[in-house]
């Protein structure tokens, strides 16, 4: 992923001046990380200060600019005074990229009002407030690209994950009513979404959970660089209104358009021990809902989560619908999806 990048048309400045937010952990670390190996200008915002810095030092050592800002993507008027600081300091914003979020692992009638509440504020308005702010600026350029870091279960819901599904589906629709209104104004900024797979992120160390054992991404699980290769390569192309990454997320996508009752019945059954570990949960796990669980030394997660030894590095999948064109994908995904449906109703007929 290194190496100069080829400006889009209608660029008129030299260095790409991206905006990643969530750039502490995670996929948008691991985006920050990748934007600056290419020689990007990132700002970085985050709300836990020490790794954020640690961060920022990653994106200068892979050969980029960085400036990392503390910001709570849930207040607007942080989010506006950062996006402003950013031209200031960097240049005009080409690329602004929606990752950051939190959460609840809990069944529904567990999870309190000011915590679905706050887990909303960050991850769906959170959006709302970056993508309005990188509208702001990029509409009278009448260019740029924002990428929204999306999941599967943006289109299909899984136990024990309502607060983030509501999110996801939120923004989904957000998304959509956006880019039909930047299609209607013939404008040159364009939106496109990133569906995840389950990722080895650190959310699983500090997310709130009510669960009796550890939490973990449903299976297979991707490194984060998976999905920062996927965020670039949508940056480059965003005229795509939506990219699918990995094989299960095209399963999951296209059983959810073609068998939405079997997945449900599916995921009843397995969702539950699919999404924990059988280690038990440690009562003095940090969370991070309400404040950073990394802001302060020497607490810096990193991209990764504790999954390394099962996380696939790459995508066959992703790698297709770069390389491979249409149809490639759509072969892989029917049988990606045969297989999956298959599988389901073997295992129901058992």
């Amino acid at each position: 992923m290194s190496g100069a990048r080829t400006p889009r048309d209608g660029r008129r400045h030299g260095t790409e001046v991206v905006v990643v937010t969530g750039a502490g952990g995670g996929v948008g670390r691991a985006t920050a990380r990748a934007f600056g190996a290419r020689g990007s200008a990132v700002a970085l915002i985050a709300r836990g200060e020490y790794a954020l810095a640690r961060a920022a030092e990653e994106v200068r050592e892979a050969g980029g600019r960085a400036l990392p800002l503390v910001v709570d993507v849930a207040d607007p008027d942080a989010v506006e005074a950062a996006a402003a600081r950013v031209e200031e300091e960097l240049g005009p914003i080409d690329v602004w990229v929606n990752a950051a979020f939190s959460t609840v692992f809990a069944p529904v009638e567990e999870i309190r009002p000011e915590e679905l509440r706050r887990a909303t504020e960050v991850t769906y308005f959170g959006f709302v407030h970056g993508t309005q702010a990188a509208l702001r600026r990029m509409t009278p350029r009448d260019r740029g690209a924002i990428v929204q870091v999306g999941s599967a279960l943006a289109r299909r819901s899984v136990p024990l994950q309502a607060v983030y599904c509501g999110a996801k589906h939120a923004i989904q629709g957000f998304t959509e009513s956006l880019r039909c209104e930047l299609l209607h104004d013939r404008s040159g900024v364009r939106v496109t979404m990133v569906q995840m797979p389950g990722l080895n992120t650190p959310q699983f160390s500090w997310v709130l959970s009510r669960l009796p054992r550890h939490p973990r991404p449903v299976a297979p699980v991707y490194q984060p660089e998976v999905a920062a290769e996927a965020v670039l390569h949508a940056a480059d192309h965003p005229e795509r209104r939506e990219y699918w990454v990995g094989g299960s997320t095209v399963a999951t996508l296209l059983g959810q358009m073609l068998f939405p009752g079997l997945l449900d019945r599916y995921l009843g059954r397995t969702g539950y021990d699919g999404q924990q570990t059988g280690r038990p949960v440690d009562a003095s796990r940090p969370v991070n809902l309400y404040e950073p669980a990394d802001g302060s030394a020497p607490h810096d997660y990193g991209a990764h989560g504790v999954f390394d030894d099962e996380a696939h590095p790459r995508s066959a999948q992703f790698w297709l619908s770069r390389h491979r064109g249409p149809l490639a994908l759509a072969g892989a995904a029917t049988a990606a999806t045969g297989a999956a449906v298959a599988g389901g109703l073997r295992r129901r007929s058992g």
